[in-house]
């Protein structure tokens, strides 16, 4: 894995800082504070950002790019729990409980990241309210997240999963509902729990059906057929 990141750049301007969900509602007087001891990152796809077991020091944010929050055995299979996109962070729940690094963080294409380091993450939460807010929203939305990715791994079949995945993944886009993100079925298999092969048949079946349709590298879901994940299973199959 790639490990080799460039030096880092400071100077993360106001605008940008708006611009990120996390720093919502925090006054500019906070985000001048933030703006002086955050500091740029880039890294290359496959450069792997964080490692699970790594004492934690840093807050990412992702500017740009992607990258794939994932668990891995000692025979090389991966969980992949989720996936980030701009404006997402990761990194916050070790600097808070002080534990280490609870799963891995990988680069999936070129990112442009902004680091906080521990002790001034642990000062602007000290000085911020609505930074603390926005930190216990986002940790609340993961675990929420989390409860409902449990049910469908006991409650649905492959066939479901799928559906929900690609629902929850979507976004809308002009009245349509697209997942604009880099989404390989074989990230799908990691993420639901089922084999590659499982997932490109179920995919072909849903696209088959008029559930989406695939375009300049996108999948675009066809809002008027979209069912729920469980009508989704009965209706493709056989």
């Amino acid at each position: 894995m790639n490990t080799q990141v460039e030096q880092p750049r400071r100077g993360p301007s106001l605008t940008l800082l708006h611009s990120i969900p996390i720093f919502a509602g925090v006054p500019d007087a906070q985000l001048e504070q933030i703006a002086k001891v955050a500091f740029h990152r880039r890294v290359a796809r496959q450069t792997t950002i964080v490692r699970a077991g790594d004492s934690t020091d840093s807050l990412y944010v992702l500017i740009s790019g992607g990258a794939k929050v994932l668990n891995s055995d000692e025979e090389g299979r991966e969980v992949i729990l989720t996936l980030l996109g701009p404006g997402e962070f990761f990194g916050e729940m070790g600097l808070i409980d002080g534990s280490p690094r609870s799963a891995d963080v990988m680069a999936t294409e070129t990112c442009e990241l902004l680091v906080i380091t521990k002790n001034d993450f642990k000062r602007c939460l000290a000085e911020n309210f609505d930074l603390c807010l926005n930190i216990m929203k986002s940790l609340v939305q993961r675990l929420r997240e989390a409860d409902r990715n449990i049910e469908s791994l006991a409650l649905m079949d492959v066939y479901g999963r799928v559906a929900k995945l690609l629902i929850d993944f979507s976004e809308d886009e002009r009245g349509e509902r697209v997942i604009r993100r880099r989404l390989t079925k074989q990230d799908i298999a990691k993420m639901i729990g089922a084999s590659r092969e499982m997932v490109s048949r179920v995919m072909k079946d849903l696209e088959n059906q008029g559930y989406f349709r695939v375009e300049e590298g996108r999948i675009v879901i066809l809002e008027k057929r979209v069912p729920s994940p469980a009508a989704a299973a009965a209706a493709a199959k056989p």
